[in-house]
Order: structure tokens, then C-alpha cells, then sequence
């Protein structure tokens, strides 16, 4: 980890510090969420490569267009990289719509549908993990103008990698429900997650850099995967 002193003035707060002091005491368990991810992702990148390979020629059947989305987010220290994933929506889908996709969203194809039921739509982020920009445990990536409303104590997510997965993500399998029921109120998309979802995701994100282990990243790895399957 960087020294605190070194962060980025957004980071330079009592409220993130405390979660960096808890962090800088468990660097072994760092190193070995470090090593696994990479290897981790490898040999999944190598088993699942005929799968991988089916959906990139499913999408381009389905649709015109890139096979891979590829859209700017943020991870560690607010460091931007790009986010891989198999494309599920239509050519130029951010132009025509927020940032936030909803449950009957009319930008999502035939194909992008299955794909995101079956949850497999995230499979290509094994890239990110092995280049170092992703984990497979750790807080869902945002996009740039989402961590801009982020308040202090929510700066503190960022002191990991950004993750495939997380207990806030099982807890909120079903955001998109959640959001229709704000945007049914009247409210606009965008501030409907930020100042009602997003508030209750990072409750969640925060109690896990708390208490943060190696363990309990298999743990919610498990726990992802039995939803999934559900």
C-alpha cells in the first residue's frame, strides 16, 4: 500500500485513514489475495476460453457491434481504467441513456439479456484481474462523475482494487427493482442511485474492508457463485 501521506487529497481524511490503518496491518493477507487473484484468473481464462469464444460469435450474430463493452471506471486510489465486459446492450448504448442500466432497459439485446440472467456477462473482467486493475472480491467499479458525489468515508473503497464481486452485490442481485421504485417517484435515474442505492451498497463495502481477510474473500466468492446458480 501507498503511504497515507502520499494519497491523493480526497483520501486525506480521519474518516478514510481509519480504514487504511486497518488495512496496513493485514499486508500478508493483501500479498495473498495479490497472488491468487493473478493465478486465479489465468487458469480460468484458459478453461473457459471455448466458452468465451462461443459468446464473442453469439454477440456478433445477435447485433452489430464490438464484442467487448469497454467503459471508463474507477479503482484504486481513483486511479481510471477501462472495465471489460461482453457487450449486452446496443451500438452506442451510453449515448442513448444514463449510465445506470434498468431492469427493462429497451437498449439491452436478445443475446445481452440471457447473458446478464445467466450473470455471465462479467466473465471478461478475468482481463482486468490479470492486468491488476480488478479483484475478484472487492467494491464494484463506478464511473468517474458517481465517485465525484462520493463522500468522505466512501473515498476509503478506494484504498483496494476494484471487484467482480462483493457482498453488496449479493445483497443487491436485484438493484434494478430497487431503482424502478425511486424513478416510479418521480426521481431522476442518476440521483436515485446515488442518493438512495449507492448510500446502502457502501454501508456494506465499508464492514468489509473492516473486517477484511483472505477468508472472507472466499467466503463471498462462494456465496456469489451458489447465487448464480440459484
Amino acid at each position: 500500500m501507498k503511504n497515507f501521506k502520499e494519497l491523493d487529497s480526497k483520501f486525506q481524511n480521519s474518516e478514510v485513514e481509519y480504514y487504511y490503518n486497518i488495512l496496513r496491518k493485514k499486508k500478508f493477507s493483501l500479498f495473498i489475495k495479490y497472488i491468487f487473484d493473478r493465478i486465479l484468473a489465468l487458469i480460468l481464462l484458459v478453461f473457459l476460453s471455448p466458452v468465451l469464444i462461443f459468446i464473442a460469435i453469439w454477440i456478433k450474430i445477435d447485433s452489430p457491434g464490438e464484442v467487448f463493452y469497454r467503459q471508463k471506471r474507477v479503482t484504486t486510489y481513483g486511479r481510471e481504467f477501462k472495465i471489460y465486459k461482453f457487450r449486452t446492450m446496443v451500438k452506442n448504448a451510453d449515448k442513448l441513456g444514463s449510465a445506470v442500466t434498468l431492469q427493462d432497459d429497451p437498449r439491452i439485446s436478445k443475446v445481452g439479456k440471457k447473458l446478464r440472467n445467466l450473470r455471465i456477462d462479467e466473465l471478461p473482467q478475468l482481463i482486468n484481474i490479470l492486468l491488476g486493475d480488478m479483484s475478484f472480491v472487492g467494491t464494484r467499479p463506478e464511473v468517474a462523475k458517481y465517485v465525484s458525489r462520493y463522500s468522505r468515508e466512501m473515498y476509503a473503497t478506494l484504498l483496494l482494487p476494484a471487484g467482480v464481486t462483493s457482498t453488496a452485490s449479493i445483497m443487491y442481485k436485484d438493484e434494478n427493482e430497487e431503482l424502478d421504485k425511486y424513478l416510479l417517484e418521480g426521481m431522476n435515474v442518476d440521483d436515485a442511485y446515488v442518493d438512495k442505492i449507492l448510500p446502502e451498497k457502501m454501508k456494506y463495502n465499508l464492514e468489509y474492508l473492516e473486517n477484511f481477510s483472505f477468508i472472507n474473500d472466499i467466503k463471498i466468492m462462494i456465496n456469489t457463485l451458489l447465487g448464480v446458480l440459484k
